[in-house]
């Protein structure tokens, strides 16, 4: 078996694999991003499950998402920081290792503390991988080839969840909850490979990583995670009976974030002052100075609360609303998730040659449909109530499959090449930020529409109130996503001031 080359700098790479390098880069690179993305969303087919056999209540048993999330989010404003300091490769395999970790102890685990701790792991790991694929696809590809690099891409990672839940619902009715933990880790051992072989020890700009650069804004994300985890928490207090300890929280949150922002200008002003030391911000907030960078931020934002909201109230829906079984419920969304990733392969292409504005736009236009038609859907009729469900499932897949190729390129094509390091981590940690907050926000709008037509989620049967709730929560989600056109549509102007 032939081995690596010893020098794994990206030029030795690029003339040992020639042009097909940065192919088998983004390959690489993708794998680990499948295993990262499918352990964030598989881990909801078997919350129901979860729940019966630590006798959890809806609100503890959340945390095993929100949990997971709120530690991705806050570990990605880490990864420009890590991959200066330590260079593609050896940031990149870290998180695959603590990836697998997680997903083997959460598979053990006899407590509940330990599965959530597990997530915890799995989503600091998650949220360090997440914005690399953005990174290399703006810096190793060109302009013209970036839609389509995004586009592959997209296609293979969308293809985990597709067929991660389909099969997840089988592991649950067949082997128990444990087993979804372990799916992540032949993904993870691949991953590994191909790091060891194509993913160069350089930093992003190419050059050695060094280790005795800035030093971390320990400052800053210590003020990212406590405001991060005001915000859960005072949303899942808001539930939970205490509306006056919600509020607080909510209030420290935004205290917070005003802090956040006054220290990150201080940090970064007196980096400017003195290149050669001292600490890089968490995040650079000059990069909002480009409109269309911005505008895609705002989209990214509701989008995550959409995405990761619907993500979360899908399954839940399907079988504590509806009464399907997990297995049923992963073959449902299966065909939905199989035209995703047709759809992002397809409009990767047109994403080179068309504006982003309108992809985005038509995109969050399909999603809305597709959540706020899920009110047609009654249960009574078990044919006509599978077939509204596969196709309000792949109308909002297509719709997705118009915004995941489009939204972070088409944002960042304005940033100096400097700043794509910070400009994917930012992007990508306010669209989960979005979606740590849009798990909590489904939740607490279906427990208050539970509480309102005067049912509980877990009696047994099915009944017209309930599905009511579940109605009302998708209504929401849908009005979110057409707010969410405004900004998309206001891409337009910058795109036409350059």
């Amino acid at each position: 078996m032939s081995t690596p080359p010893a020098d794994h700098s990206i030029l030795t790479l690029r003339e040992r694999y020639g042009e097909r390098y940065r192919w088998l880069l983004l390959l690489s690179v993708m794998v680990g991003t499948m295993a990262s993305i499918m352990s964030s969303t598989i881990i909801n087919v078997a919350i129901p499950d979860m729940s019966q056999h630590f006798t959890l209540g809806q609100e503890r048993a959340q945390w095993v998402t929100s949990g997971f999330m709120a530690a991705m989010t806050v570990s990605m404003l880490t990864t420009p920081w890590l991959l200066a300091r330590y260079g593609y490769r050896r940031t990149y395999s870290g998180c695959m290792w603590l990836l697998m970790a997680g997903g083997v102890a959460g598979g053990f685990a006899n407590d509940y503390p330990l599965v959530l701790a597990a997530r915890v792991a799995e989503g600091l790991a998650a949220g360090v991988v997440q914005p690399i694929p953005a990174i290399i696809i703006l810096r190793a590809f060109e302009p013209h080839e970036q839609g389509r690099a995004s586009g592959i891409f997209g296609m293979g990672v969308v293809l985990a969840p597709a067929i991660g839940p389909s099969i997840g619902g089988l592991l649950v009715d067949g082997f128990g909850w444990r087993s979804i933990f372990f799916m992540v880790v032949p993904f993870c051992i691949a991953s590994l490979w191909l790091a060891r072989r194509f993913v160069p020890a350089t930093a992003p700009g190419g050059g050695a990583a060094n280790p005795q650069g800035a030093a971390l804004d320990w400052r800053g994300l210590l003020l990212a995670t406590v405001g991060t985890l005001c915000l859960l928490n005072g949303l899942v207090e808001l539930r939970g009976g205490t509306p006056a300890l919600g509020a607080l929280l909510l209030g420290a949150a935004a205290l917070i974030v005003v802090t956040f922002v006054v220290l990150q200008r201080r940090t970064l002003k007196a980096r400017q002052r003195h290149p050669d030391a001292g600490v890089d911000p968490l995040m650079n907030l000059s990069l909002f100075k480009d409109r269309r960078f911005a505008m895609g931020s705002i989209v990214a934002v509701i989008y995550g609360t959409a995405l990761f909201g619907s993500t979360y109230l899908l399954p839940v829906y399907m079988q504590m609303g509806l009464r399907l079984s997990p297995s049923f419920v992963g073959t449902i969304l299966l065909p939905a998730g199989l035209v995703l990733a047709v759809t992002i392969a397809v409009v990767g292409r047109l994403s080179d040659k068309q504006p982003t504005h309108r992809l985005v736009s038509l995109g969050l236009l399909l999603l809305a449909a597709s959540f706020a038609l899920m009110l047609t859907i009654d249960g009574r009729n078990p044919v006509r109530t599978t077939t509204l469900l596969v196709a309000w499932a792949i109308l909002g897949r297509i719709g997705l499959g118009f915004i995941l190729p489009s939204l972070n390129t088409g944002a960042m094509r304005g940033l100096e090449r400097h700043h794509i390091p910070q400009g994917a981590s930012v992007i990508n940690f306010l669209r989960m930020l979005g979606g740590a907050a849009g798990v909590s926000l489904c939740g607490i709008v279906l427990e208050w529409r539970l509480a309102a037509h005067g049912v509980q989620l877990g009696a047994e049967g099915s009944s017209p109130a309930r599905l009511a709730a579940f109605d009302e929560t998708f209504l929401m989600l849908a009005t979110l996503c057409a707010l969410a056109i405004i900004a998309a549509w206001k891409l337009r102007a910058e795109r036409a001031a350059n």
